[in-house]
């Protein structure tokens, strides 16, 4: 049986970390669908290029249940967070990421993801790997200096270099 992964896609997101994720998928057929986490389908990278998701974070809603897991793909995160955080989607990701993890499902997540899914309310006392810059923003989870960390069902890399340490798990998960 195929698995299947839900992919939250932050606006802006940083695409090296999107697509590590994206092509592992692809390359190991585990199905998967991008849900911007923004107003519209169109999202930026980092470095400014642009993107279109499958759907929004808002059409993810009340789907939990046909995905495995929820990857959530990083970009300027803090800063992104701190400016919309008032906004629907933001709302919306963070009820998505708390009913995945309700449910017991896969999370997995790199750079700023322990700060998100901290602020989900997900994963308290949970070891998570997350970004220097991020550390603060962590109050519930227990956050790392690790490259990676593995907590029960919650993967979880340093930055984008270090995605490739928690992407065999990953697929370990999955299959």
């Amino acid at each position: 049986m195929s698995r299947k992964v839900a992919v939250l896609v932050l606006n802006p997101v940083n695409g090296f970390g999107l697509f590590q994720y994206l092509e592992t998928f692809f390359e190991n057929k585990v199905q998967y669908e991008t849900f911007a986490v923004a107003d519209s389908v169109e999202v930026k990278t980092n470095s400014g290029i642009c993107l279109r998701t499958d759907s929004t974070v808002a059409n993810l809603k009340q789907r939990e249940n046909e995905f495995d897991a929820l990857v959530f793909a990083c970009g300027d995160a803090i800063p992104k967070m701190n400016e919309n955080i008032g906004k629907s989607y933001y709302q919306d990701m963070f009820s998505v990421i708390k009913n995945f993890a309700d449910k017991g499902k896969i999370l997995a997540g790199h750079c700023a993801s322990a700060v998100v899914f901290d602020g989900a309310g997900v994963g308290a006392g949970r070891k998570m790997a997350v970004h220097p810059y991020g550390k603060a923003g962590v109050k519930n989870a227990v956050p790392t200096d690790r490259e990676c960390e593995i907590d029960g069902n919650i993967y979880t890399a340093q930055t984008e270099h270090s995605i490739r340490l928690v992407l065999p798990e990953l697929l370990k998960a999955l299959k």
